[in-house]
């Protein structure tokens, strides 16, 4: 009998692969029930598009493949990761939502609950009772992935609320996977089944860009729309609040002949008028699938983290992707992974050194040996290797 797997994310499906997407992906030989994070009755005050997402949970689920399905969530009340008692009759509700959706798929007892949040602390009791499974059988059967320090985020949070969640699904859950350092820390302290895993990189599709630079006509040789720009600098990824939005602006400006491109759009809130110069491009965010042949046209990646406790403890997906490019990559000193491949990036220590990081970077000569340490670590940090590593500690 396949495997089955809950799979409850703090991400949506579409558009944009994390972590989540990209472990479940790999997992085809599992049936998974992936369901997009919940919103909350008061999120389109804040954000106008999340009023849409309410009532989606009525729409028919999405295929994505043989196995896999995709299911929008119910709305939750607001104000979960500051009161405990609001969280526990959230996941009540969501409890006979998930239940629900696990009778329909035929889901046996000795399903796995593969979830992101430390909300989840309140959940598995009564999804356990809603389907008839002794809830320390369940408990044994889920798995912890965590992907960020919770407490760490702006916003509507309690600190010692998200925590206390956090442990108390740590302690019960039968295995947790960390992403960084110091999340694996924490979860080792309640958890003896805690194991880090940092994420990793799509690496075939952006080694792509490496061929794509190796196949050009002429060393250096840009599209149309980037001819005569002297470096073209590169930034993927969403703006938020631990980007460190100086040290980009610093290189932009260490270069007026240049152009720097920020592919990706920023969080709603985030002030990004330091990223308004006359070469820096902002642009919206573009299918992964596209990606390589925009990246080609970049001298350097920039990978830019301001110093807080969200930022340590992060596994940035473009930091891996960067490496698949084997494009010279510039990085702040945090998250502190990065560290790590000190033998073929370049990491500064402030907007001025970021700058200074980036002349040297665009200055690396075509044969310089890091390109290929830059390929080889980003190989053997690959997906593929990395859910190899998942399923040997889950039993997959």
């Amino acid at each position: 009998m396949k495997k089955q797997i809950l799979c409850l994310s703090t991400s949506n499906y579409h558009p944009i692969p994390t972590r989540k997407q990209n472990i479940m992906n790999r997992l085809t030989d599992c049936d998974i029930i992936y369901v997009d994070p919940p919103v909350s009755y008061i999120a389109p005050l804040k954000d106008p598009k999340a009023k849409a997402r309410i009532n989606s949970w009525k729409e028919a689920p999405e295929r994505i493949r043989e196995g896999l399905w995709v299911y929008a969530n119910k709305p939750v009340l607001p104000f979960a990761n500051k009161k405990r008692a609001v969280n526990e009759i959230n996941q009540k509700r969501l409890a006979k939502y998930y239940a629900k959706l696990c009778r329909d798929h035929g889901f046996s007892g000795d399903f796995t609950v593969w979830c992101y949040h430390p909300q989840c602390a309140d959940l598995i009791a009564p999804l356990a009772h809603e389907l008839g499974i002794a809830p320390a059988k369940l408990w044994k059967q889920t798995v912890y992935d965590c992907v960020d320090r919770h407490s760490a985020y702006p916003g509507l949070i309690d600190r010692e609320t998200v925590d206390e969640m956090e442990a108390d699904l740590a302690r019960s859950c039968g295995v947790c996977f960390a992403t960084a350092q110091g999340l694996y820390e924490t979860l080792k302290q309640y958890n003896p089944n805690s194991y880090l895993i940092p994420n990793g990189a799509n690496f075939e599709l952006f080694n792509k860009v490496a061929q794509l630079k190796d196949n050009l006509p002429e060393a250096g040789e840009k599209n149309a729309e980037n001819a005569g720009k002297r470096p073209v600098m590169g930034f993927v990824g969403m703006v938020q609040d631990c980007t460190d939005q100086k040290c980009l602006r610093a290189a932009a400006d260490a270069y007026p002949e240049g152009k720097l491109i920020v592919i990706g759009r920023n969080l709603p809130g985030v002030d990004t008028s330091l990223l308004q110069a006359p070469n820096i491009e902002l642009r919206q965010p573009v299918p992964q699938d596209q990606l390589p042949e925009v990246m080609k046209d970049f001298d350097v990646c920039l990978n830019c983290f301001a110093d807080n406790d969200l930022s340590k403890d992060v596994s940035p997906l473009k930091f891996y992707e960067y490496l698949a490019t084997g494009i010279p990559v510039v990085s702040t000193p945090v998250p502190l992974q990065v560290r790590d491949f000190g033998d073929s990036i370049y990491i500064a220590s402030g907007a001025e050194d970021f700058a200074q990081k980036v002349s040297e970077a665009v200055s690396e000569a075509p044969g310089d040996p890091r390109r290929e340490k830059r390929i080889a670590y980003a190989r053997s940090c690959s997906w593929e290797e990395r859910v190899k590593s998942i399923r040997e500690k889950v039993g997959l």
